[in-house]
């Protein structure tokens, strides 16, 4: 890695945690500094951004071959996704003691992984694929939104999380928002899906194959319309919906970081 990308890298990362970390603070002492925080993951967001054109300018493609650069994509797509919805919805805020040690056990694996640059064959290279890549990384960065408005639904039941999230909503309330989140993110992992057919025709010649990681990503996609069909329907409580939202996160994490370790098809997780 070149020098001035290491410095970008690292500034970014530094921010990030301390950013978190004020913000995990603030909600752990119910003075949440809202604008300090918002402030300072803006900064290291642009940091990261600047770090990851670099490197896509150097090595000629973007960050989606190595788990290096997937980890590293996927934590700037988490955080601007954040951000917004930070910006957006002050009920959403405290949501950061739950989705900022996400981001900070990726940073952590990310610092562990090989950052040697992989290899692109030219004939994957088309526009079908960053669109896939971008419907796969609006559909994460929601349902980690959705799954830290559920975890304040079941730390609740903890008394001194109760005391810190009072002032929120009920938790109805707070399982609505999470389930249009849950929304969003199923039109895009739809689109995400279409896509991605589209891309492995030009890439491969077939638009789907039933390789390890379109399965799984079409059992994620399954389980994700379950959660959404069972609580428009059924309307179970909060904390059943609560566990639904984080059963798809992690059957989704599984699915996007588990088979590239275990996959040996062309198609080992590009997200």
């Amino acid at each position: 890695m070149e020098k001035w990308e290491l410095v970008l890298l690292w500034c970014a990362l530094i921010g990030y945690v301390i950013g978190g970390s004020a913000a995990i603070i603030g909600v752990v002492l119910k003075r949440l500094p809202e604008r300090t925080v918002l402030a300072i993951l803006a900064l290291a967001l642009l940091l990261h951004t600047a770090f990851l054109a670099i490197r896509w300018v150097r090595l000629g493609h973007g960050p989606y071959l190595t788990m290096f650069d997937i980890l590293s994509s996927n934590i700037w797509s988490f955080m601007l996704i954040f951000l917004i919805v930070y910006w957006r919805y002050q009920v959403v805020r405290p949501a950061s003691a739950i989705i900022m040690p996400v981001i900070f056990m990726l940073m952590g694996w990310m610092q562990l992984s090989d950052n040697t640059p992989g290899h692109l064959p030219s004939h994957y290279n088309t526009l079908w694929l960053y669109i896939h890549i971008s419907f796969a990384k609006v559909f994460s960065g929601m349902v980690l939104v959705a799954v830290g408005l559920s975890g304040i639904i079941l730390l609740r039941h903890l008394q001194p999380a109760r005391e810190r999230f009072a002032r929120l909503p009920v938790n109805g309330s707070l399982a609505d928002l999470a389930y249009r989140f849950m929304a969003i993110a199923l039109i895009f992992h739809s689109l995400m899906l279409v896509a991605g057919a589209i891309w492995a025709h030009d890439a491969w010649g077939r638009y789907w194959n039933w390789n390890a990681l379109e399965t799984w990503s079409f059992i994620t996609w399954l389980l994700l319309a379950f959660a959404i069909h069972l609580r428009i329907t059924f309307k179970p409580s909060p904390e059943l919906s609560a566990v639904l939202v984080i059963g798809v996160f992690s059957l989704a994490f599984l699915t996007f970081y588990g088979v590239p370790f275990f996959s040996n098809a062309p198609h080992k997780g590009v997200m």
